[in-house]
């Protein structure tokens, strides 16, 4: 099992030296990667669920943040849970994920993607809301052949973007493209997951029925696409004071990664290292 860990901006806030503190400590216990959230644009009356969100939320964007988490670290990897994918151009977010990969020397490898549950984010963007699942499949798409392409360039005629013979360096660290996970709480989620994804972020407050069938699907997904379904890596959410025997269940249903969410900001950097102890991340 790995675990990583979540630095929620809306709850800790965007104070450099916090972030900075932040991800070392999470580098020094051992966790294997960082992960940011994304939202583009907040309004009044914009709910996750039924979760009314505050405007004044710190969103700040993910993608700088791990770069400048990644100036001030080694090894820790990159994530982000999740992406707004739809809201963002394919070709210019190619460029800026092998960036941040080239610079900080192959760790932007965490990448989980989602579609976003905001119609007011996906209008201020230019996005009709009911595309964003096909939008995103069409991007997955083009980034992954922009970072495997060649100097005689790629080209594309997809529904929602088209260009000929384009070429994109840098390319990802010594590897062909970046691990895409795919995050969300819906069966299309996991049908996604399965066709497109290196792997599967579900949240969301699902049965335990529903999540052992998502995944089925998302196997069953990677099988009709000709893929092994075997290496669809599996992350789910955990807790700072999650016990032992609940990551023994987790990792009985399949589970290959734990994200831990937040934690007191008063007590974050303590509470880690306990976590760190009881599970012998240092190891």
């Amino acid at each position: 099992m790995k675990f990583a860990i979540s630095y929620s901006t809306p709850h800790y806030g965007t104070d450099p030296d916090r972030i900075i503190a932040f991800a070392q400590h999470a580098e020094a216990c051992g966790f294997e990667g960082l992960y940011l959230p994304d939202h583009i644009a907040l309004y009044p009356g914009a709910k996750v669920g039924d979760f009314e969100m505050p405007t004044t939320l710190p969103y700040p964007d993910p993608l700088d943040c791990l770069s400048f988490v990644a100036a001030a670290t080694e090894r820790i990897l990159l994530g982000t849970g999740v992406l707004l994918l739809p809201y963002r151009h394919p070709v210019i977010l190619a460029k800026r994920l092998a960036t941040i990969d080239v610079l900080s020397r192959g760790r932007m490898r965490l990448l989980t993607v989602g579609l976003g549950t905001m119609p007011g984010e996906a209008a201020a963007t230019g996005v009709d809301f009911a595309t964003r699942g096909r939008r995103a499949d069409e991007a997955i798409d083009v980034l992954r052949l922009l970072w495997s392409g060649g100097a005689d360039g790629i080209s594309f005629d997809g529904e929602f973007f088209a260009f000929d013979s384009l070429v994109s360096f840098p390319k990802p660290l010594g590897v062909p493209h970046l691990p895409i996970h795919i995050g969300g709480s819906s069966r299309a989620a996991a049908r996604r997951a399965g066709r497109r994804g290196n792997g599967y972020f579900p949240g969301g407050m699902l049965s335990p029925n529903e999540r052992a069938s998502q995944l089925d699907l998302a196997k069953s997904e990677a099988v009709a696409a000709g893929r092994d379904p075997e290496a669809l890596q599996y992350t789910r959410w955990g807790s700072i004071d999650m016990p032992s025997e609940r990551v023994e269940g987790l990792a009985a249903e399949g589970v290959t990664r734990i994200v831990i969410g937040s934690t007191d900001p008063d007590t974050q950097l303590d509470e880690m290292s306990r976590f760190a102890e009881r599970f012998d991340l240092g190891r």
